[in-house]
């Protein structure tokens, strides 16, 4: 499971679509829906928040805006909670930075031509969700992987 920290513009498709059933998948995790991957460790940041659900409801929105953005049709209703308001989940620098990396790595090989577009942004914009703090790669990330 990988819920991007990235802004979902720079996903290729494939990351875009997986983004969005793994997004799926964590909300039905913090719904009890599901026996499996419910000790994965991105989910921490979710239950972390008042509203896990909301917060990923959040999330989701995002993954949804960019792909219509696109002209693809993911289905909203899937989406179970959305926020009762705005809704800013703190995302320190070193993890931006990180995933930034991880997925550049991705993309130049499986999707070039997306990897050129993005070559020259240093640190891409987070997530509409997440706020940018300085600080390092989140406790739950697990490097190498």
């Amino acid at each position: 499971m990988r819920l991007w920290s990235v802004h979902p513009r720079y996903l290729d498709r494939q990351a875009l679509t997986a983004c969005w059933r793994e997004g799926l998948l964590a909300q039905a995790v913090l719904r009890g829906a599901t026996r499996g991957y419910t000790q994965h460790p991105q989910l921490e940041r979710f239950r972390a928040q008042p509203a896990p659900l909301q917060a990923v409801g959040a999330y989701l929105l995002g993954v949804a805006d960019e792909a219509a953005a696109r002209g693809y049709r993911f289905d909203r209703t899937r989406i179970c909670q959305l926020p009762d308001g705005p809704l800013a989940l703190s995302l320190e620098t070193g993890q931006l930075d990180y995933e930034w990396g991880h997925l550049m790595r991705k993309l130049e090989l499986r999707s070039p031509e997306t990897a050129a577009r993005w070559a020259q942004v240093v640190r891409p914009e987070p997530h509409p969700l997440f706020a940018l703090v300085e600080g390092p790669v989140a406790g739950w990330e697990r490097p190498g992987r």
